[in-house]
Order: structure tokens, then C-alpha cells, then sequence
């Protein structure tokens, strides 16, 4: 009985090895810990808040005021979707934020007779639609922003500071750094320049003498805020 115990053990063995030898174990996956980060693809939302300076000049008939500084600063949201193509992003991102941009030109004359007030210009909520074109070089992602702006403009006589309002529709553009700490967290700091063209002061309530006269008002934003992507 042993020995034909002892032959059976042997001759399992031998198979194995057989078996072994002509088909191979596959060996564990080889996971490089230096590979390219590869999680800047999907859905993501933010917050973001900043600084803006910008100028303003009202003009009416072949008078016009001086242009003169707006400044304020901006809070809002993000929403955007990223779509990498190895190192090269492509996306489309939107905001809309709240702002304390305002300025206004002394003694305004832009009726041509002179005035005891300021025309004073100021934008309450701004936000932005544009593509983003970006490359990443492993966790830090460069980029190109461009599309389309909108704003509620508001222009009014100081005193009374009554003022009328006008959404306008412009554009922006800038540039952009982003880094990702983790899988699903970002910061980010942008420039961009926003154009919202020019609105009408056509309220006498609001504008007095002025009324009829066309505001222009362009703004320099410098951003920085936090995105989180949902995994996709």
C-alpha cells in the first residue's frame, strides 16, 4: 500500500510540474508609484472668490467723463467638467458670483453743464460661461480660459445714489494655474478680463441731466478658489 501511495504522490508532482512548466503562474501587477497623476477627467464644483480692479467712463453726445477706477471683491460658485486627452485638457467651466465692484468720476459733466454729483458705476453679480484648454504635467494643470460674460451694471447720480440697473452681455478671457493635493481636491489661482461693454444710463430718476448717457465698464479679476471632481 505505501509504495502505491508514495507513487501516486510522486506522480501528482510530476504533473504539477508539467503543468507548471508549460503554463506559467502570472506574476503580480507591477504598480509604478511615480506614474503621471490621471484624475483631472469628470464633473467637478467649487468655490472661488477674489479681487477685482477695473475702469469706467460714461459719455454722452461728445462729452465724457474721465475713466475712471472700479475696484470690489468677488465671491461665488463653480461648476465645470474637465475631459483629458492624455496630458491635454479640455473643458468648460461656469461661475456666478457676487461683487462690490463700484467707482465714480467727481463732478460729473457729461451733459455738458456741469454737476455737484458723481456718476458712479457698480456691479453686483457677475458670472461667466467659457471653455478651458489646459496641460497637465502631472498634478499641476496650466490653462486658457475664453467665452462668454454677463453682469448686472448699475449707474446712477451720487447723490441721490439711486441707481438704474442693465444686464449686459460680454466677454471674458485669462489664464490659469491649478494643483491637485489629493484625488478629488484642487486650488486654483486665475487672472481674467472681463469686457461688458456698454450699458445706458436712461433713467432721469436715477441719472438727472445724464440721463441718455452710454457707461462703459471692463474689469481685471485675479481668482483663487477650491474645486472637488467627482469620480468617473
Amino acid at each position: 500500500m505505501r509504495p502505491f501511495v508514495a507513487f501516486v504522490f510522486l506522480s501528482v508532482v510530476g504533473v504539477s510540474r508539467a503543468a507548471a512548466a508549460d503554463f506559467p503562474l502570472p506574476s503580480p501587477p507591477n504598480y509604478d508609484v511615480n506614474a503621471p497623476y490621471a484624475h483631472w477627467g469628470g464633473v467637478y464644483v467649487g468655490l472661488n472668490g477674489g479681487y477685482g480692479l477695473g475702469s469706467s467712463q460714461w459719455t454722452q453726445g461728445l462729452i465724457s467723463t474721465n475713466i475712471f477706477t472700479t475696484d470690489g471683491f468677488l465671491l461665488g460658485g463653480t461648476v465645470g467638467f474637465n475631459y483629458p486627452v492624455s496630458a491635454v485638457l479640455f473643458g468648460v467651466e461656469g461661475d456666478l458670483d457676487w461683487s462690490t465692484l463700484n467707482g465714480s468720476a467727481a463732478n460729473c459733466a457729461v451733459n455738458g453743464a456741469g454737476a455737484a454729483a458723481a456718476c458712479e458705476t457698480k456691479n453686483n453679480v457677475l458670472g461667466t460661461v467659457r471653455a478651458r484648454m489646459g496641460y497637465a504635467f502631472d498634478r499641476t494643470l496650466i490653462y486658457l480660459t475664453g467665452g462668454a460674460a454677463i453682469g448686472d451694471v448699475q449707474t446712477g447720480l451720487n447723490p441721490p445714489a439711486t441707481f438704474g440697473s442693465t444686464t449686459k452681455v460680454g466677454w471674458a478671457a485669462g489664464a490659469g494655474l491649478e494643483y491637485a493635493f489629493s484625488d478629488a481636491w484642487s486650488a486654483k489661482a486665475e487672472y481674467l478680463f472681463v469686457d461688458l461693454g456698454s450699458a445706458s444710463c436712461t433713467s432721469a430718476a436715477n441719472c438727472g441731466s445724464a440721463a441718455a448717457a452710454s457707461v462703459a465698464l471692463t474689469e481685471n479679476l485675479v481668482r483663487g478658489g477650491f474645486n472637488y471632481r467627482f469620480s468617473w
